[in-house]
């Protein structure tokens, strides 16, 4: 790799860091309050409305993702007119999207019994439709964001994209957290938290067009054949969403048919707690997507490879080391985080850190598939993955409580390992003896004496550099 590619690699962590920490403190922040004002039932409930529109996140059909990884692409091959029309094109057609499902989305509110149908009965039919309402209307919203962002990644400046994204996003969250504080419900707080975030999309549209000047919101680029290129894989890349709404939400309302709101409180802040683990994972996958599309749409399959290898290499080593950590302080942490209305729970967290560290192998690796729009079979098999595991988790839940819905996860981890590793290592030209290798062999550079010797170099060199400078001031003021 080269130094500019080292150097945005770098910074591309560095802010990725920052935006993994807004997160972290929405995590963190959010449970103790909620826990606070409304009580452990109620913040239960607030966990399964918050989840049931993720599942309206692939209504776009994936048209976001896949247009920045082609965008990234045509941008190494210095196509910016092609760029700008895969950028028009998927613009419209995701805003068209967003009109049809937000109109069916209203009627489906307006005529279904919601919380007859999601058993939840600690609030009234009529602020569960508006919450659903507001929030679904927020998951839409967050479709354009996907777009925007990769506006920034395709020209290379995707660090600076996390970074503005992760500023807003907490000033959304603080909106959100107002009306809990002056003592409103679930409705109420939904509705602040969907204007805070279309508002923080009407931001980043100005901020793109101010920071990219050829990009546009016209038509004059966009095109029907364009959209229809797009689709295929665009489809396919629903499965992700899909997969995560049933990973996550897919198990929560598993646990609550099985044992109700309360243990979803439980369940779901035990998860969250463990889950700090993939704030690692997220951190390289993030950082090394727009570098392993740009690598792989100019032909350069030698850095495709250390790309992949090193993000994998790291991301296992990073998510080991923070488990290590949540295991010894996380159930205390898990009881004083939620003010004592949830148990410290070791054996419950250590069975959701182990789902963490077979997950961290695939994801990263799987990022490979997905930054260069290969990712349909992948997809598929995260569907049914996940799937399955939601139906296992209920009667695991329901015989064995909440350590059998933990350990049923462990399910869809161990399938797409056994997926995701083969395929990745196809698609670099990778072997398995190179790929274990690399992962037992840190180089040089990185190695804890290397990194102090380096150090201590340049902090001779630049005492050096100050002492001439000195000696240069001093001479001219004679």
């Amino acid at each position: 790799m080269d130094d500019r590619t080292k150097r945005r690699l770098f910074v591309g962590f560095a802010t990725t860091l920052v935006s993994k920490a807004a997160s972290t403190v929405i995590q963190l922040a959010q449970v103790p309050v909620l826990m606070h004002y409304w009580g452990a039932t109620t913040y239960g409930v607030w966990l399964l409305l918050t989840g049931i529109p993720t599942y309206l996140s692939f209504s776009n059909a994936g048209f976001g993702q896949v247009a920045g990884n082609e965008m990234t692409m045509l941008m190494a091959r210095k196509e910016q007119d092609a760029a700008l029309g895969v950028f028009q094109s998927c613009w419209w057609w995701i805003t068209l999207v967003m009109g049809i499902m937000g109109a069916a989305m209203s009627v489906a509110l307006w005529k279904l019994p919601m919380g007859r149908l999601f058993n939840i009965n600690t609030i009234s039919e009529h602020d569960i439709s508006w919450a659903l309402f507001w929030l679904g209307l927020s998951v839409l919203f967050v479709q354009l964001e996907l777009l925007l962002q990769s506006a920034y990644r395709c020209i290379a400046r995707y660090s600076y994209g996390n970074f503005l994204k992760s500023g807003l996003s907490l000033a959304a969250f603080g909106a959100q957290l107002v009306p809990v504080v002056m003592g409103y419900g679930p409705r109420t707080t939904a509705m602040v938290y969907a204007l805070a975030n279309i508002t923080v999309t009407l931001i980043l549209c100005v901020m793109v067009k101010r920071d990219i000047p050829w990009i546009s919101y016209g038509w004059k680029y966009s095109s029907f054949k364009e959209i229809k290129r797009l689709t295929r894989p665009s489809l396919a890349f629903m499965g992700f969403p899909l997969g995560n709404a049933l990973n996550i939400q897919g198990s929560q309302m598993a646990v609550n048919y099985a044992m109700g709101a309360h243990a979803v409180a439980v369940f779901g802040t035990a998860r969250t707690v463990s889950r700090l683990a993939l704030q690692a994972v997220e951190m390289v996958k993030n950082t090394v997507w727009p570098e392993l599309s740009i690598a792989f749409g100019a032909g350069n399959m030698e850095v495709v490879r250390t790309l992949h290898r090193r993000a994998c290499q790291i991301a296992l080593l990073m998510s080991l080391s923070v488990v290590v950590i949540v295991a010894l302080f996380g159930p205390t942490f898990l009881h004083k985080w939620t003010l004592g209305k949830v148990p410290s729970s070791p054996g419950l967290v250590g069975l959701l850190l182990v789902v963490v560290v077979f997950y961290s192998l695939w994801s990263t690796s799987s990022t490979l598939v997905a930054a260069i729009n290969l990712h349909e079979r992948l997809a598929t098999v995260y569907s049914f993955a996940t799937g399955i595991t939601v139906v296992v988790t209920y009667f695991a839940a329901k015989k064995y409580g909440l350590f059998g819905a933990a350990g049923s996860l462990l399910l869809s981890e161990l399938i797409m390992d056994a997926y995701v590793l083969p395929a990745s290592l196809k698609i670099s030209g990778d072997t398995w003896g190179g790929f274990m290798g690399a992962m037992l062999h840190y180089p040089q550079s990185l190695r804890p004496g290397a990194l102090r010797a380096r150090l201590r170099r340049r902090t001779e060199e630049v005492e050096v550099e100050l002492e001439e400078r000195g000696a240069e001031e001093i001479g001219s003021e004679k």
